[in-house]
């Protein structure tokens, strides 16, 4: 039974809604990017200043407010917590899923779509994402359609045969830029970039031939421009122009040098895609070979997707800092081409190549035992701490945390999948594989994020976390030793400090102060802070949790 266009986008909600509104509130924000993020959300909503960005109540320029916005409004509706930070991004699911629905389906019809969507909700990482309290998801569909509504102008002012493009030239060159303006507002101007080197790609391999007018790319720009305006002009028509000056700089230097424990090998990103964007990732390897195209528009889009693809993964092993999710633009390409191969297979226009199905299982299989492996390890942890030699990793794994051993079904469950999956490619059947294989892929997940990541969570984090929760309502500074966290800011609902001298580490430690200290640290870091005003009041799970009471009391 064919579906209309309006009950398959219900269906497609409804399913993303399943998939990536449960738990999220099951397991506690991860540091750092979690946790910094929903303690600016928080700060917007304490401070009640919504055009400039705080952390610990200090100007936090390194990233613009977007994202922020939508957060702060999540914990106005549902509180301040782990629900309400990580909403935004369940909601952006949904709205992926319906977005690249119906562009498949627009470009080619709505058994694309329905692939596409299958392929980006069923991968890996792209399905992870939509569970998180970060930034990436929301600019990445932002930049995305930015492109794809550059796309349709270019289309429609060349003659295309492609139909249905019916709005007049600036229809499209303002929705490019209205997404472009959002792109930028949520991440930086990264967006602009990463559009601006995809256009001069295409532009180099069609030989210098221009597809625009310049007065529309004015428009575009304009429109781009009053987009940011609702910040950029805001903020420095408000304050001046310091905090703008502070992001750029900050932009620069991210593109230049990398943070601590931010740098990788050359080819970090096409390793981190090909796992996390499984299985995606490999059935879309055959789609970046030549295909027989049943028309123009078919082989352009396909060529801005690779584009697209390739300028994001080389962009980004230049960049210094090396950060899983600075190449999940290349999300959108990836399950496109995968989609793309799938469908192709299926109409009897490319051959099925048989290392797809070698390598989904070797690869597959690989996943598979990794979380096998994790339930194993759950229940022998204690057994093999001895046998670390890292004394905060050994520490973490004496946490008390039940492993029935059933946690195992879920990396079965994916073999099982797998199986079946491969089995349906070797038989023609192109699409039932493809639902097996992505549909398991998200149940994998979604059982994965309720039973397995909360108990993982417990080793690296959960004994300071409930320290810094048990903080909350206390009058008293909390500070972390040898490490940086945000969790002693956003767990312990810190208030805007009174007295400037509780920024400085020193007075803290060794200072006169005015009201009690908590300090944590690491097992393999305590040596440094071996203070006699440092009481330690008890150790957990390789953190130190220690106190100063005021002098004199």
């Amino acid at each position: 039974m064919r579906l209309n266009k309006t009950t398959t986008i219900v269906l497609i909600a409804i399913l993303g809604a399943l998939f990536f509104i449960p738990f999220l509130g099951r397991v506690h924000l991860f540091d750092w990017d979690e946790i910094n993020f929903a303690e600016c959300s928080r700060e917007m909503i304490k401070l009640d200043d919504y055009s400039r960005v705080y952390v610990d109540f200090k100007p936090f320029w390194e990233k613009p407010p977007m994202f922020f916005w939508m957060q702060s409004t999540a914990m106005k509706i549902f509180g301040v917590n782990e629900f309400a930070s990580r909403f935004p991004n369940a909601l952006c699911g949904i709205v992926t899923l319906i977005v690249v629905f119906c562009i498949g389906r627009r470009i080619y019809d709505s058994r694309f779509g329905v692939l596409w969507a299958l392929a980006y909700g069923g991968s890996l990482f792209p399905n992870m994402y939509f569970k998180s309290g970060i930034i990436d998801p929301w600019f990445n569909l932002f930049t995305f359609l930015s492109l794809y509504y550059f796309i349709l102008y270019h289309w429609k002012r060349n003659g295309f045969d492609k139909e249905g493009l019916t709005r007049p030239l600036y229809f499209y060159v303002c929705w490019s830029g209205v997404f472009m303006g959002l792109a930028v507002l949520t991440k930086g101007q990264v967006a602009l970039m990463v559009f601006l080197l995809v256009l001069g790609v295409y532009f180099i391999y069609n030989r210098w031939k221009f597809y625009f007018s310049w007065g529309h790319a004015l428009l575009f720009l304009v429109i781009s421009f009053l987009v940011l305006s609702t910040w950029y002009g805001y903020e420095t028509a408000k304050r001046g122009p310091w905090f703008i000056n502070e992001f750029l700089k900050y932009q620069y230097r991210l593109f230049t040098t990398h943070d601590a424990d931010q740098a990788g090998f050359f080819g970090y990103h096409y390793i981190v895609l090909l796992v996390g964007c499984f299985p995606a990732s490999i059935l879309a390897i055959p789609a970046f070979f030549k295909n027989q195209y049943g028309s123009r528009y078919d082989k352009d889009f396909k060529k801005w997707m690779i584009f697209l693809f390739w300028v994001v993964t080389i962009l980004f092993t230049i960049v210094q800092s090396r950060i899983i999710h600075y190449s999940s633009l290349a999300w959108f390409p990836v399950t496109f081409l995968a989609a793309y191969s799938i469908y192709k297979w299926q109409r009897g226009e490319a051959v099925y190549k048989k290392y797809v199905g070698v390598l989904t299982a070797i690869l597959g299989g690989l996943i598979s035992l990794l979380l096998l492996g994790v339930a194993i390890i759950g229940l022998n942890v204690k057994r093999l701490a001895p046998y670390v030699d890292d004394t905060f990793a050994r520490g973490n794994m004496e946490a008390e945390v039940h492993w029935s051993g059933w946690e195992g079904l879920v990396g079965v469950l994916l073999v099982v999948s797998l199986i079946v999956g491969i089995r349906k490619l070797r038989q023609g059947q192109f699409d039932n594989a493809a639902r097996t294989l992505f549909v398991g892929m998200a149940i994998v997940v979604f059982l994965a994020s309720a039973i397995i990541v909360p108990k993982v969570e417990r080793y690296s984090q959960g004994a300071n976390i409930d320290f810094f929760i048990a903080r909350q309502g206390e009058d008293c500074y909390v500070h972390c030793l040898g490490f940086k966290s945000y969790g002693e800011l956003f767990y312990t609902m810190k208030e805007k400090p009174a007295n400037p001298n509780s920024y400085d580490e020193q007075w803290l430690v060794s200072g006169p102060i005015d009201k009690p200290v908590y300090f944590v640290t690491k097992v393999d870091r305590e040596q440094n802070y071996k203070f006699p005003q440092l009481k330690e009041l008890y150790r957990k799970n390789g953190f130190v949790f220690m106190k100063r009471e005021v002098p004199g009391r």
